[in-house]
This record gives structure tokens, C-alpha cells and sequence, in this order.
């Protein structure tokens, strides 16, 4: 009989590990990426929240290679502002105080346009807005015509509160607008939005108060020697059209005043 026959066989495993040593390191680096992109996506989710058409379109517009940065903006405060002047090719006559040429031919629409919303914006010698009233003023070329958007700020209403009675930044405003008009001839629309009333508040009139102040515009536009036959419409459009995305800001308190294409008449 052999001996050592019943004696155990012993097998020795060796436990092989991976990673770096205790811990592996790829899976943070996976992670970190995960969690910016997260980041990056409801960051998008929020601008597309918080920003109106035009303001995406402005950042849209200051993003785009091919369109330099350099033009004549029509009034608006940087990416978020006003569309570029050359964006539409609307149709602005030469008024009495306008640019004319001396055989009584109408001047180049285009060159019309552009001197309009460049002393608009305070681009020229002679600016027709203060600087604290470009603070309150968006522009824009639209199918309409020229826009001219006045905002209330949170420190700086334009109306007293839930009433038609202009405040004296609104009065300046206006009389730039009248001195603007002066350059053309087109026919003017105006409008006006309030912003959404809280619910507790038991009288909601913001259906009245808006065409109380769309009228109370249109008059003291009149007053700045606008002619009454170029108002075509003053409308109040009560909280129905929001320029914000809260209901409730202030900036939803703004008046509209739209040049029209003269082959919208």
C-alpha cells in the first residue's frame, strides 16, 4: 500500500483585483460627465423657460458665425435686445421731418428704415431717447412694421398702479416717440398689456385698465403733434399676450406702438 494516499489535495487561488489598488477611478469620471451634461440640459430647459421669442432669437443671432456683431441694433440692450435694422425690408415713407431728396422723389426705404431705428437707438448725433429711457424701450422689425415695446421695471412702473395715469418716465418716453414719429409718415397702431393680477385680488380690471391706457397713449401721442388720422387702432389686450414668462412681472405692464408698412394700410 502506497503511503500518504489519504493526505489532502491543497489548491492555492490567486485573487486577482482590478482597478487601482483599493478603488477603481473610472465610474467618478463617468459620473462628473453625467452630471454636466444634467447641468447642461436644465440649464437649456431653463432659458427656454425664462426668455421670450425674441430674446432666443437674439441669442440665437449672437451665437451665429455668419452673422457679424457689429450691426445697427434697433434699440435693443445687447444679445437679448432688439432685432438687427436690415433683418426685414419694411417699407418707412419719409415724413416731414425725415431725409428727402430735393426733387420730391421718396428716399431708399432700406436708408429710411435704417436712419429711423439707428436715432431710435441712439446710435446717431442727435439721440432721440435718453439713456434712461432705452431702458425701458425694445425694437423690432416685424410683418407689422417697426415696433416699439416700453416695459415697466420693478423700480420704474410706467403707469401708476391699476390705473391709466402715466408716470413722468412714460411722459418722456412718449415725447421722444412724438419727435421719432416727426421722421415718417406711416400709420400708427397701439396696444396695450397688463400683467396678470394675483388671485386674491378681488377686482380683476385688467381688461379695462389696459384700454384705459392704450386710449390715454393714443391722446398723448396726439398732444406730441402726431396727427389723429394716423392712429389706426388702440387696442387693450388686458393679460392675454404676456412678454415674460411669469404672468405676474411687471414687465407684462407695456405699451406697444407699431409703425405700420405702408402696404399694410
Amino acid at each position: 500500500m502506497a503511503v500518504g494516499t489519504n493526505a489532502p489535495v491543497i489548491i492555492k487561488r490567486k485573487k486577482m483585483v482590478g482597478g487601482d489598488g483599493h478603488h477603481g477611478g473610472a465610474w467618478k469620471v463617468a459620473y462628473a460627465d453625467f452630471v454636466t451634461a444634467m447641468m447642461a440640459f436644465f440649464m437649456l430647459m431653463w432659458l427656454l423657460n425664462a426668455t421670450t421669442e425674441q430674446q432666443r432669437k437674439g441669442i440665437a443671432d449672437y451665437f451665429a458665425p455668419t452673422i457679424p456683431l457689429a450691426r445697427v441694433s434697433a434699440g435693443g440692450d445687447g444679445a437679448l435686445g432688439g432685432e438687427d435694422v436690415f433683418s426685414r425690408n419694411m417699407q418707412i415713407q419719409s415724413g416731414t421731418g425725415g431725409v428727402g431728396n430735393s426733387d420730391g422723389m421718396p428716399p431708399n426705404e432700406t436708408d429710411s428704415l435704417a436712419e429711423f431705428a439707428a436715432m431710435i437707438a441712439g446710435q446717431t448725433g442727435e439721440a432721440l431717447f435718453a439713456e434712461n429711457e432705452l431702458r425701458h424701450i425694445v425694437t423690432s422689425i416685424t410683418d407689422e412694421g417697426l415696433v416699439i415695446d416700453i416695459f415697466a421695471t420693478p423700480s420704474e412702473p410706467i403707469f401708476v398702479d391699476r390705473t391709466a395715469e402715466p408716470t413722468p418716465i412714460l411722459l418722456e418716453i412718449l415725447d421722444s416717440v412724438g419727435a421719432a414719429a416727426q421722421m415718417v409718415q406711416n400709420e400708427i397702431s397701439v396696444h396695450a398689456h397688463h400683467a396678470t393680477q394675483p388671485v386674491v385680488v378681488r377686482d380683476h380690471i385688467v381688461w379695462d385698465v389696459s384700454l384705459a391706457r392704450a386710449g390715454q397713449v393714443r391722446q398723448l401721442l396726439e398732444a406730441e403733434n402726431i396727427a389723429p388720422k394716423r392712429f389706426v387702432r388702440a387696442v387693450g389686450h388686458a393679460d392675454r399676450d404676456p412678454a415674460e414668462f411669469v404672468p405676474t412681472s411687471v414687465r407684462n405692464n407695456r405699451i406697444r406702438i407699431v409703425f405700420l408698412r405702408s402696404d399694410l394700410r
